[in-house]
């Protein structure tokens, strides 16, 4: 039994779906699993659950904020036997062609933080989505009406980032959007050979040149998350 999660294997499906708050996770299971989804960890709070959709095994693990934090969950997930984690989650919109409510699906994570290079001993390292989810995931939002972006995002370990003009660098670098987890997802899942995607609803429009940010209200994220949702679930369990 991991240290964190304190579950079993078998506990958790081989599909997982990774949001960062314990809130998300609870609600994801009771608004999109079949009913009848059962808690599998509490331990710090970090919620997690397992059941099916549509009839397929599937759960949910909060891992929280951060890489440092993003990365014990993912590890010991798979140490407990999973083989395919999607992030959804939320993400600042860096390019001018977002909006609101936009899904993000990441192809690929800038890592700007240490994590990163931590995992790989130092030695450089482009992480990267697996394919076959990114395509899956772009065809069936789009199919659900939804507008959604592909392309590179920023994993950043500092959420108020004070430095000057490294937002306008990021989007002039074709950089879609900044989020805190995709790339030590990325990574651990090519170190142990696992397939990895994170799918991030717009919630924040930043204005790269004066560093501002405005925010999208409750209800059109709650909406913008839902469709995004319902999109992951049907991933997970493809």
């Amino acid at each position: 039994m991991p240290i964190h999660l304190r579950a079993e294997a078998g506990d958790y499906a081989p599909a997982v779906l990774v949001p960062g708050d314990p809130r998300r996770a609870r609600y994801i299971a009771e608004t999109f699993f079949d009913p009848g989804a059962r808690c599998v960890n509490e331990e710090r709070g970090a919620l997690g659950f397992t059941g099916t959709f549509e009839g397929k095994p599937i759960s949910v693990q909060s891992v929280g904020m951060g890489c440092a934090s993003a990365s014990i969950y993912y590890s010991e997930l798979i140490q407990l036997g999973a083989t395919r984690l999607i992030r959804v989650g939320t993400a600042g919109g860096l390019s001018p062609d977002l909006h609101m409510g936009d899904t993000v699906v990441a192809m690929s994570a800038t890592p700007d933080d240490p994590m990163v290079l931590q995992m790989t001993n130092g030695e450089a390292h482009a992480p990267t989505a697996t394919w076959t989810l990114v395509e899956k995931a772009v065809q069936l939002s789009r199919q659900a009406g939804s507008t959604v972006h592909v392309g590179a995002i920023v994993s950043s370990a500092i959420f108020y980032d004070t430095r000057t003009g490294q937002a306008a660098r990021w989007r002039d670098r074709g950089h879609l959007a900044i989020e805190m987890e995709a790339a030590a997802l990325y990574t651990l899942g090519a170190i142990h050979k696992i397939e990895t995607m994170a799918m991030m609803t717009v919630s924040d429009l930043i204005d790269a040149d004066e560093n501002t940010a405005e925010r999208i209200s409750d209800e059109d994220l709650r909406r913008g998350v839902d469709r995004m949702m319902a999109v992951a679930c049907d991933v997970a369990t493809s």
